[in-house]
């Protein structure tokens, strides 16, 4: 529905490519106003989440840009797999590092800016592996399962302000930061491919549509929710 977030303001990470970048231009499209952030690529801002001092200055950015924000939505993220015998300190800590951490200052220091909005959204990004585990991806596997218990604490606690948060899970989507895995690995590619129902990759497109309704008034009251946006993939094993 074309302008229903019109006069709202987001703030985008990860938005160079992929999913980030899909979702920044979904919610543009339906009227809001979007500040994007990512490490490179045509964005608003170019620098790395995991920098102690980004997170203040994309807050920062958007007050001055927008006066407020009423969506937040951190999408940079990072994948990989290393099997667990070999499995080294630096991979997991920089796993946690990008997909949690980051995640976590972003939110905490966007609050003052969506406390004062009348549309608060948190929208973060999950995976469907925050509900099962696949073998290799345990640093992964470890990250997203911390999204989603983070959501959920977050939802509680920030409801009394009349914000909402969700996360969406997304099952295996064809991106950037996918292609050197399925390219180096065509099994893999074909597992995720026939474990969706649907028979097929999702696009970052799959995933930008549900952030734009949950960024809309018509998820007014759905909190705390890990929504699965997947092909069907959680329903076979």
């Amino acid at each position: 529905m074309a302008g229903r977030l019109e006069s709202r303001t987001a703030l985008v990470t990860g938005a160079g490519s992929g999913i980030g970048l899909a979702i920044a231009r979904r919610l543009a499209a339906d009227g809001a106003r979007v500040l994007t952030t990512d490490r490179a690529g045509e964005v608003d801002i170019v620098a790395d989440v995991t920098d102690p001092g980004a997170n203040a200055h994309f807050i920062a950015e958007a007050e001055a840009r927008f006066g407020g924000l009423d969506i937040l939505i951190p999408c940079a993220g990072i994948t990989g797999m290393q099997p667990l015998d070999d499995h080294s300190d630096d991979f997991f800590d920089q796993m946690m590092a990008v997909n949690v951490t980051a995640v976590f200052r972003l939110v905490r220091g966007a609050l003052p800016l969506l406390k004062r909005s009348p549309h608060g959204r948190i929208i973060l990004i999950g995976s469907v592996m925050s509900s099962f585990g696949e073998a290799g991806m345990t640093a992964y596997g470890a990250s997203k399962h911390a999204v989603l218990g983070m959501t959920k604490s977050i939802a509680a606690e920030v409801g009394a302000h009349g914000i909402t948060a969700n996360c969406i899970q997304p099952g295996a989507i064809d991106t950037p930061m996918t292609a050197p895995a399925f390219g180096a690995m065509p099994a893999f590619k074909q597992h995720w491919i026939d474990k969706a129902a649907l028979g097929r990759l999702g696009q970052p497109e799959d995933i930008a549509d549900v952030a734009a309704f949950l960024a809309s008034d018509d998820a007014r009251f759905m909190s705390g929710h890990g929504l699965f946006v997947d092909g069907g993939s959680t329903q076979r094993t």
